[in-house]
């Protein structure tokens, strides 16, 4: 015979102070949780979501990142030629030949500032990634010092704002324009002119050539023929694979959200052991009475792992809501890989709220489980016996 669910809810009325205590306690604790996991996932999709499935990145053997790569303006006109590419606007292949340097720009907060990834494009870049939008100003012109920046940026970097001039080395340069980048990595950059940026930086080869293929066909013979020719030597792989492996450069942050969680869990779950043993052992004449009466152990247990649970994740609800302010507040960190920023936003997504209930109703039932098994276990004459 099944105790009915009345006699959980009246339980939990019955003591609404030291239960909202322990949902308040479980909150706290999973809102710290929630925290640092919402800021992995904003870092990483801001990584993982800037790189396209379609577009072939091309880098030199042996390089991790594209500031570390570098590719000759001749090997570039040959990938250029090669058949099976997209064609854009007019015909023109749909190729992009990047540059990219790295500015120190003093920060908001921060004087000693960070480096800034500086993107040198051309216009098949916007052509290749449509997400990029102009939001503010306008382009800049080709072989002038003007460049445009993202809104991110501009957000965490001082002397970038619209209409001003920065100064880097012994050069200045115009922002004329603010982009968007739907909070994919680009965010955290800013771009100018392709060929004016290598001659400004005296940089005669381009960091990388970004290919659209027409067809998966095409792209798997467009990297076949590049990394099968020995005057290129280079190495090709898709923008998704690329920024995938950008991750690795994050691995501080990975640490420290395993480590976070790893504790939260043993928290919550002694918060709501704590609760029950403590509930339970009040309650041990009336859970005799109710063996007495015909209910059966394995009823009683599972009437008390019911009430862990739903103290349990009502403290998740709790701390899903604490944490939520926190959802889409923009920041930045330093992704080792690349010694540049990486701007992005808290991020609590499904998944996130999804193990975190998870997570609360796994600390009810483990909370719960001990006390319900010692006092299932209790002999109804000792039990009746209890003051």
């Amino acid at each position: 015979m099944a105790l009915p669910l009345k006699y959980n809810f009246g339980n939990l009325a019955a003591r609404k102070m030291s239960n909202a205590m322990t949902i308040f306690g479980i909150g706290i604790v999973i809102a710290v949780m929630v925290s640092m996991m919402a800021l992995y996932s904003g870092v990483e999709t801001a990584l993982v979501s800037s790189g396209s499935a379609e577009n072939l990145m091309v880098l030199r053997e042996g390089a991790l990142t594209e500031a570390t790569s570098w590719v000759d303006k001749d090997k570039f006109r040959i990938i250029r030629a090669l058949p099976g590419i997209a064609a854009g606007e007019g015909g023109a292949p749909l190729v992009s030949p990047e540059v990219l340097i790295l500015f120190k720009l003093a920060k908001k907060d921060d004087p000693k500032g960070s480096n800034v990834n500086v993107r040198g494009v051309t216009p098949a870049a916007f052509a290749i990634r449509p997400h990029i939008r102009l939001v503010e100003g306008r382009m800049f012109r080709r072989g002038v010092a003007e460049v445009i920046v993202s809104r991110r940026a501009q957000r965490r970097f001082a002397g970038i704002e619209l209409g001003q001039t920065f100064r880097v080395g012994t050069g200045s340069w115009t922002v004329v324009g603010v982009f968007d980048a739907q909070g994919t990595s680009f965010d955290s950059e800013i771009w100018a002119d392709a060929d004016y940026l290598g001659l400004a930086q005296k940089r005669e080869q381009v960091s990388t050539v970004i290919v659209r293929p027409e067809s998966v066909a095409a792209a798997a013979e467009i990297k076949r023929i590049i990394e099968s020719d020995n005057r290129l030597k280079l190495k090709v792989k898709t923008e998704k694979v690329y920024y995938d492996e950008q991750t690795t450069g994050l691995i501080g942050i990975k640490i420290l959200v395993r480590f976070v969680t790893f504790f939260m869990v043993i928290g919550a779950a002694l918060g709501t052991m704590n609760a029950m043993f403590s509930a339970v052992d009040s309650r041990k004449r009336e859970l005799a009475t109710l063996r007495a009466l015909g209910f059966r152990r394995r009823s009683i247990l599972l009437a008390v792992v019911i009430e862990s649970s739903l103290i349990s994740l009502s403290g998740g609800l709790v701390g899903l809501l604490l944490a939520l302010p926190i959802n889409g507040i923009s920041t930045g960190t330093t992704n080792f890989q690349t010694f540049s920023e990486v701007a992005f936003s808290f991020r609590i997504s499904p998944e996130v709220v999804m193990f975190a209930l998870g997570l609360s109703l796994f600390a009810g039932v483990m909370g719960g489980l001990i006390p319900a098994v010692r006092a299932a276990r209790l002999p109804i004459t000792t039990a009746l016996r209890e003051v």
